[in-house]
């Protein structure tokens, strides 16, 4: 039942946190498909708007920060883990629940349906927009990336915590 609540709990955080940077999705250009962001790029109207690739990699590394120190605070101090597996589990378990609700709710069926999304001058991308398969490749490079924070998790809880 924990689990139920706390996957819950942060599918709504993560839910609230990609609702506030949607409201400016110039910020977000780096997480839409590849041929949307040659566009956006080629517009004028994007030109001094858009980030730069470092700042695209730094906001990636904060998330993962921010999230590893979420999932410790979680894994430790609410359901009382101490040890490395246990840790890696159940926070690899959670990111996977956040990962897939990303993948299928957010990216899926919100993301690709609606036109807040759309940047003007790209209306006639829609296949783009529908292109499903570059979430669900997203859905697996955030595994992968998963196996290192839940580890880092893990070493934390285990020996520092």
């Amino acid at each position: 039942m924990v689990l139920l609540i706390e996957s819950i709990v942060l599918c709504v955080i993560f839910t609230l946190m990609v609702y506030l940077m949607s409201r400016e999705p110039i910020k977000t250009l780096y997480n839409y498909p590849p041929k949307i962001q040659e566009r956006v790029k080629a517009l004028d109207e994007y030109k001094d708007e858009i980030p730069t690739q470092e700042n695209k990699i730094a906001a990636k590394i904060i998330a993962s920060i921010l999230f590893l120190i979420i999932i410790c605070i979680v894994l430790r101090y609410i359901n009382g883990y101490t040890t490395f597996l246990e840790s890696f589990k159940c926070g690899f378990l959670l990111w996977t629940v956040v990962n897939l609700y990303d993948a299928i709710v957010l990216d899926v069926l919100w993301f690709c349906h609606d036109k807040h999304f759309v940047f003007k001058g790209t209306e006639d991308m829609v296949k783009e927009y529908h292109n499903y398969w570059f979430h669900i490749k997203g859905f697996f490079i955030g595994e992968a990336l998963a196996l290192v924070i839940c580890t880092l998790a893990g070493v934390i809880i285990q020996f520092v915590l």
